[in-house]
């Protein structure tokens, strides 16, 4: 990954908060010791009082809220607490579905190697609303939005329902290559083919909650370079419908 650069990714900034634009491959936390950086330790150089408010997989990119005052993480953790925060993600799925605030309600629990299953017994309460936005001949663009925020909770209700995101592996997800979707593909001799995205097709597009003034705050991010030019080659290769 690029070397981070903190303030060029602030989407929204006010006293109280900012709304950062994660990049893939950098954690929220620093959770592994040779993991030097993360969004906390670069937050928190800016200013030591800056606290994560929730967390994103390390290869999602998008929003993500930062509190400047104990005071503002209390308020929006609160709001996370009493499911008040909406969250909306993009993901491209493998599979053709027309899907309309579809509800997807299995409970998860976590496993041995820190993945979530879908568990009847012993799982906790899991709940994402799941809506078509475009589809292709192969695949179909979704946004999800999850009302709990369970560990991999999207990620495994897709698989669960047996429309895996692309490029995640962990979730069944396969690698889309263009050989697949474009004619006579030639590839360079010696040459070899890279999937169109090489992580998990997962952006977390748009979030809002309420300010300490009561008021409504949103922020939402365009899609990266990697899942931009990932869908501008579906469109030309496997028959985009908008929805």
């Amino acid at each position: 990954m690029k070397r981070f650069r903190f303030l060029d990714n602030i989407l929204l900034e006010n006293e109280d908060l900012l709304i950062l634009n994660k990049p893939s491959g950098l954690s929220s936390l620093t959770e592994r010791e040779e993991e030097l950086d993360s969004v906390l330790s670069f937050a928190k150089s800016i200013d030591p009082h800056f606290q994560l408010c929730h967390r994103l997989d390390k290869d999602t990119t998008g929003c993500l809220i930062i509190a400047k005052r104990p005071e503002v993480y209390r308020h929006i953790s609160i709001q996370f607490e009493r499911r008040q925060v909406e969250k909306k993600y993009h993901a491209l799925v493998q599979g053709v579905y027309s899907l309309q605030d579809q509800l997807i309600d299995l409970p998860l629990s976590t496993t041995r190697s820190n993945r979530s299953q879908v568990n009847t017994l012993k799982g906790k309460e899991s709940k994402t609303i799941v809506s078509s936005i475009e589809h292709f001949d192969h695949y179909t663009l979704i946004e999800a939005r999850p009302i709990t925020g369970r560990l991999h909770q999207i990620r495994a209700h897709l698989a669960s329902m047996q429309m895996p995101i692309v490029q995640d592996i962990d979730y069944g997800g396969a690698s889309l290559l263009l050989s697949s979707l474009k004619k006579n593909y030639s590839l360079s001799k010696g040459g070899e083919e890279r999937p169109l995205i090489q992580r998990m097709a997962l952006h977390a597009h748009s979030i809002s909650f309420k300010g300490l003034d009561g008021k409504k705050i949103k922020g939402a991010a365009a899609y990266p370079k990697d899942f931009a030019v990932l869908l501008k080659q579906l469109r030309k290769y496997d028959q985009s419908r908008i929805l």
